[in-house]
C-alpha cells in the first residue's frame, strides 16, 4: 500500500459554519466500532489468520492507521474521550467504571456507589454540536461513557436506532456498536463452533502456548468473522442507498484486546487499537499512515469534517476537515486507575519509538484479580500456572512484584514491551523528557488520579447527594418565548408533545406552539419540565 504522512493527505470537505443547517451537501459520518479487540488480530495490519473480506475492502478504500489509541485500556473511561473531546483524568471519567447502568450497586465490596463526575464547566456530549448544526445522530446502541447521557447528546440511542430514520436529505452521524467482539465473548461464545482451527493461531510472546490459550484465541479471531459479517450488513446497506462513495466512514476498535495483559494495560496491547477511515469518493484509497491519533481528537475531528468549529475546550486536535490543527501529535498520553473493585494507578506517556510507564503502586501486581476476567478459561490457567512457577519469563512478568517504578521500552525494537530500559546509561536522556513530559502533562490537563475516588465524590456531591438544575425560565415578548437558565453552561433541550427526541434549543419558540423544555448536564439531574 502506499504509504503517506497523515498531516499531508489533502482533503478538502464541503462544510458549513456551525450555525448553518445542514444539507445533503454536508458529509455523513459513521463510527462502526469493535470492541476489545488490537491491530495485531486483523488482516490490514499483516495477521492473515483469519479473512474479514468487508474490513479487508474498506481499508482497500480507506486509510489505515498504525498509530491510534485509547487513552484509557478499558471501554467506559475511553468511550468518555471519545464523547467529549477530553481526557478521562481531566473529566474524573478515569474510573472504570463510576456511572454503572448494567447494575443496581456498582462496587459495593470497596464502597464506590454508581454516579455521574460532574464534570468541569462547559463540557459536553459533541454530538449536541451536530444536533444544533442540523445533523441527526444516532447510537446503535451501547452508551457506556461512565457518565449518564444527557437528553441533549442524540436523536435515537437505542438497539433500532438507525439513520433511516431521519429528515429527507438530512446529514447524519450514526453510531454501530460490535458487541460480538467483547471480552466476554470468549468464554460467551466459547460453546459455538469454531470458524479456526486453535492449532493454526499465532501465540503472542506474552501468553503461555496452551490448549486452553489457542482455544480462547480462536474464539476472538472467530468473533471477529462474525463481526465483519455484521459490518458487512451495514456496509451493505450504505451503498443500497447511494450514500457510500460520499460517506466517511471510521471503523475502530474502543481499546485493545480482549486478552490477560491486553485490556486493561498500558502497554500497547491495551492501548494500540486498529483504525481506519474512508473518506468521501475513496480520497488516498489504500494507504496507510504512522501519524499519532489519539480518542480525544475523534470529537474535534468529526465536528471539524462536518463544518463545525471545535469548541476551545477540547483537549483533543482536529486531523482533518475545515478546524484541522495546523500542528501534528507529538505524544499519547495514558492513563491507569480503578478496574471495578481492584485500585492500582499507572500513567504513560508515547513519544517517537519509545514508551514510558510509571508506576504509582510498585508493589501491586500488574495481574490484578479483576473478578469479571476471572471468568475467562485462559485467565484461570494462567493463574494456576504462576502458583506453579510454570509460566515463562516473557509471561511470568506481568505477575510479579514489585513492579519497576518506571518502564521504557523502545516500542519499534520491541513491540511486545519485554524489556525494560529504564535502568541502562543508554537511554538516560530519553528517560528524563518523557518523565518530564508525563509530569508537565498531568499538571496542565488537571489530572484527578491523585485524589482518592472518595475524596472526589466528597467533592462533587458534599451532601452525598446528586445537585438539581434550577427551574427554566420564560420570557414572552412579540409572541416569541426565549428560554434562559440561571447556570450558564447548561444546554436547554425542548419537544413537542408528539415528539420522542429532545430538541437542542437554539432560537426563540412561537408563544402558540406547545411543548415541554428542561436544562441539562453531564453530572446533574435534570431541571424540572416546564410545560407550555
Amino acid at each position: 500500500m502506499i504509504r503517506v504522512c497523515l498531516f499531508l493527505v489533502l482533503l478538502t470537505v464541503a462544510g458549513c459554519s456551525s450555525n448553518t443547517e445542514k444539507t445533503a451537501t454536508s458529509p455523513n459520518i459513521i463510527w462502526l466500532v469493535a470492541e476489545d479487540q488490537s491491530p495485531d488480530f486483523f488482516p490490514m495490519y499483516g495477521d492473515k489468520t483469519v479473512s474479514l473480506p468487508h474490513l479487508e475492502a474498506l481499508a482497500k478504500d480507506g486509510i489505515t492507521f498504525n498509530n491510534a489509541y485509547a487513552p484509557v485500556p478499558v471501554c467506559a473511561p475511553a468511550r468518555s474521550s471519545l464523547i467529549t473531546g477530553m481526557y478521562p483524568t481531566s473529566l474524573g471519567t478515569h474510573n472504570m467504571r463510576t456511572y454503572n447502568a448494567y447494575r443496581e450497586e456498582n462496587q459495593p465490596s470497596i464502597g464506590i456507589p454508581s454516579y455521574s463526575p460532574l464534570v468541569p464547566e462547559n463540557i459536553r456530549m459533541f454530538t449536541e454540536y451536530l444536533r444544533a448544526a442540523g445533523y441527526y445522530c444516532t447510537n446503535n446502541a451501547k452508551e457506556d461513557y461512565n457518565f449518564k447521557k444527557v437528553a441533549s447528546a442524540w436523536d435515537e440511542s437505542n438497539k433500532t436506532a438507525h439513520w433511516k430514520n431521519r429528515a429527507p436529505d438530512q446529514a447524519f452521524f450514526a453510531v454501530f456498536n460490535f458487541n460480538s467482539a467483547h471480552e466476554s465473548q470468549i468464554w460467551g461464545q466459547a460453546d459455538q463452533p469454531l470458524l479456526v482451527a486453535p492449532e493454526s493461531v499465532p501465540v503472542p510472546p506474552i501468553l503461555p502456548d496452551h490448549p486452553i490459550v489457542r482455544k480462547d484465541l480462536a474464539v476472538n479471531y472467530s468473533n471477529l468473522i462474525r463481526m465483519d459479517q455484521q459490518i458487512g450488513k451495514i456496509i451493505a446497506e450504505l451503498k443500497a442507498a447511494n450514500l457510500y462513495d460520499n460517506s466517511i466512514i471510521f471503523f475502530y476498535g474502543d481499546h485493545g484486546g480482549p486478552f490477560p495483559r491486553y485490556k486493561r494495560a498500558l502497554y500497547e496491547t491495551g492501548l494500540r487499537v486498529p483504525l481506519v477511515i474512508k473518506f468521501p469518493e475513496n480520497k488516498n484509497a489504500g494507504s496507510t499512515t504512522e501519524s499519532l491519533i489519539s480518542f480525544i481528537d475523534f470529537a474535534p475531528t468529526v465536528l471539524s469534517l462536518a463544518g463545525v468549529t471545535p469548541p476551545a475546550y477540547m483537549q483533543g486536535k482536529a486531523l482533518f476537515g475545515t478546524n484541522k490543527s495546523a500542528t501534528p501529535r507529538k505524544f499519547i498520553f495514558a492513563s491507569s486507575d480503578r478496574f471495578d473493585e481492584q485500585v492500582d494507578r499507572l500513567r504513560a506517556v508515547r513519544h517517537g519509538r519509545f514508551k514510558y510507564i510509571k508506576n504509582f503502586n510498585p508493589n501491586i501486581s500488574n495481574a490484578l484479580p479483576v473478578s469479571y476476567r476471572q471468568q475467562m478459561p485462559m485467565m484461570q490457567l494462567m493463574d494456576s500456572l504462576w502458583k506453579e512457577k510454570a509460566l515463562t519469563k516473557n509471561v511470568a512478568a506481568w505477575f510479579e512484584t514489585p513492579k519497576p517504578l518506571e518502564e521504557l521500552y523502545d516500542i519499534e525494537q520491541d513491540p511486545f514491551e519485554l524489556i525494560n530500559l529504564a535502568d541502562q546509561a543508554l537511554h538516560q536522556d530519553t528517560l528524563r523528557f518523557l518523565r518530564q513530559s508525563l509530569e508537565t502533562w498531568m499538571l496542565e490537563t488537571q489530572d484527578l488520579g491523585a485524589v482518592p475516588e472518595k475524596e472526589l465524590l466528597k467533592q462533587w456531591f458534599p451532601n452525598g447527594k446528586i445537585p438539581v438544575l434550577a427551574p427554566l425560565k420564560i420570557v414572552e415578548k412579540e409572541g416569541q418565548l426565549t428560554l434562559s437558565h440561571p447556570q450558564k453552561d447548561v444546554t436547554i433541550v425542548w419537544k413537542s408533545p408528539e415528539a420522542k427526541a429532545w430538541k437542542v434549543y437554539g432560537q426563540p419558540l412561537a408563544a402558540d406552539l406547545q411543548f415541554t423544555a428542561k436544562a441539562v448536564r453531564i453530572g446533574y439531574e435534570d431541571s424540572p419540565i416546564l410545560s407550555h
